[in-house]
């Protein structure tokens, strides 16, 4: 039997930066001077529970791809007198790998399911279905996975509803993805704002509020 791939103990730069969102519509970001005094990126990933009207905000003041997921509060649709549709201008990669100025992106949005009902959760089994079909999907590898919920380990929150996904810890392992873009923890109860997965080899960034990052 062939022994799975172990992650590569160094990988060149990709000479790409990107701005990362999620969960607070953050002043700096929303305002009417912006992207002044903001470097200059090559994409913009967003983490889930943020707006409609922020996502085409960041459309229409960026020329750069909006790639987003959805995150468990249900906030990324607009209504404007045509009922209620996703945000426009900006590309939604829940459930699949796009693209996107020199970067592949894999998509996941939700959270592990923590209440009998609500939209943007899902069971271990969708997890388990979902995650390995985009595994399947980015069998020629991946350089980001965007999601909602951490994986398991040091970003998962204390509490249940917060808590780690382990089919996305799963995929990691399974791909390598360069770098792992996660929403849905608010506070960072004395955690670091990233740490480097021993596992998977990966970059894993809490994108709460808005950074830069340097691939």
């Amino acid at each position: 039997m062939t022994p799975p791939a172990l992650p590569p103990l160094s990988r060149a730069p990709l000479g790409k930066r990107v701005m990362v969102l999620a969960d607070h519509v953050h002043p700096f970001v929303y305002r009417s001077a912006f992207p002044q005094g903001v470097p200059p990126v090559d994409a913009v990933l967003a983490a889930g529970d943020l707006p409609g009207y922020y996502l085409e905000f960041l459309a229409t003041k960026l020329t750069v791809p909006i790639i987003y997921v959805h995150g468990n509060h249900e906030n990324e649709y607009v209504n404007e007198g045509e009922g209620r549709i996703p945000p426009r201008g900006v590309i939604a990669a829940h459930g699949r790998v796009i693209e996107e100025a020199g970067l592949r992106v894999a998509g996941w949005g939700g959270v592990p399911r923590y209440r009998t009902d609500g939209e943007g959760q899902y069971t271990r089994a969708q997890a388990r279905w979902g995650l390995g079909r985009l595994a399947w999907q980015a069998r020629r590898g991946v350089d980001v996975l965007l999601t909602h919920a951490p994986p398991t380990g040091p970003h998962a929150g204390s509490d249940y509803a917060h808590r780690g996904c382990p089919d996305i810890s799963a995929f990691m392992a399974r791909r390598h993805p360069r770098l792992v873009v996660h929403g849905h923890i608010h506070e960072y109860e004395g955690k670091k704002l990233e740490y480097l997965d021993p596992e998977s080899g990966a970059r894993v960034i809490n994108a709460y509020g808005y950074h830069i990052v340097d691939l």
